[in-house]
């Protein structure tokens, strides 16, 4: 069966709310809502073709916009190829031309929308921000707690606490005094057994490979309204992760790190191809800071995740 290739937009509005129309009955998952877009026609690059979607179904014209994410799926009559751009920027007030309700929603609230399935990363990636930053490990509480307050105020809206050698006790601690400091502010992923998991409800949990790989053929471990990620570094961890249902997914190491000298370098060719066959947004890890940004999201990730480069000194 070809694939159906289309191009869709996450546009984004007065204060970070996302539009989205819904899909009127009579077409193929009809009733549902989604991101607006359409087919790409044949030898039309998927940006113009974005653009001209977008003015005819809802009258604007498209000034900013750079790729999010690429989904495949396959429906048991159709597959397609959702290739998303995120639009910053238009001229016009979007309506619906062809009669189709509009809404803008709260990135945040996209999860109480019903989509079509295959948008479940599109909402993932409409929600997470480009930067994931990574606690070093070794500082004291206070010192890590004055270094979060600094990267609240630099806007880092995904936070991971990675303390790998405080004892459990010091960690959970830690943790509550982290996620009371960033309440409202960003979300927060935790590290350590799932059975911590109930104790800290408001958090999301960011699996090691190593748990992952203990998970094999399990279901997700918890409702799916709660952030999950893994750390993955192949081809084999990345179709762990999208068994298991995870949100998101580090992949490291892109380039050699001080803190993991021993580990081969996946490189930016290598990369590009496991991002290629992946449906759920990546964060890229390993050597890398803010001026790769731009090169991560070209190769098809949500953007870049860091430990001492997004740290504030």
């Amino acid at each position: 069966m070809k694939r159906v290739h289309v191009a869709a937009a996450v546009i984004r509005g007065a204060e970070g709310a996302v539009l989205i129309a819904k899909r009127p009955l009579d077409k193929h998952q009809g009733g549902l809502w989604e991101f607006p877009g359409g087919k790409v026609e044949a030898g039309e690059q998927v940006e113009a073709a974005l653009a001209r979607e977008l003015l005819e179904e809802l009258a604007i014209q498209v000034t900013a916009a750079r790729p999010l994410i690429q989904v495949r799926h396959d429906y048991p009559d159709k597959h397609v190829l959702l290739d998303v751009w995120e639009v910053t920027a238009f001229i016009g007030e979007p309506h619906g031309v062809e009669g189709q309700p509009l809404k803008w929603v709260p990135a945040d609230e996209l999860v109480a929308y019903r989509f079509p399935e295959a948008n479940r990363p599109i909402v993932a990636a409409a929600r997470l921000p480009q930067r994931y930053l990574i606690t070093p490990d070794g500082l004291s509480a206070e010192r890590l707690l004055d270094g979060l307050a600094q990267a609240l105020d630099a806007d880092f809206g995904l936070i991971q606490l990675r303390a790998p050698s405080l004892s459990s006790l010091d960690y959970r601690s830690l943790a509550e005094r982290v996620l009371a400091l960033c309440a409202g502010r960003a979300r927060v992923m935790l590290k350590g057994p799932l059975d911590w998991a109930s104790d800290f409800p408001e958090a999301g949990w960011h699996l090691t490979a190593e748990q992952l790989r203990l998970f094999d053929g399990a279901a997700r471990p918890f409702a799916g309204e709660r952030w999950l990620a893994a750390s993955c570094h192949d081809e084999r961890e990345l179709e762990l992760a999208t068994a298991l249902g995870v949100d998101f997914v580090t992949l490291s190491p892109v380039q050699a790190t001080a803190s993991h000298p021993d580990s081969s370098p996946l490189g930016w060719t290598r990369v590009a191809a496991l991002l290629a066959g992946f449906n759920q947004p990546v964060y890229l890890l390993g050597g890398l800071g803010e001026a790769d940004l731009a090169h991560a999201v070209r190769v098809g990730a949500q953007g870049v995740a860091a430990i001492r480069s997004f740290w504030p000194d």
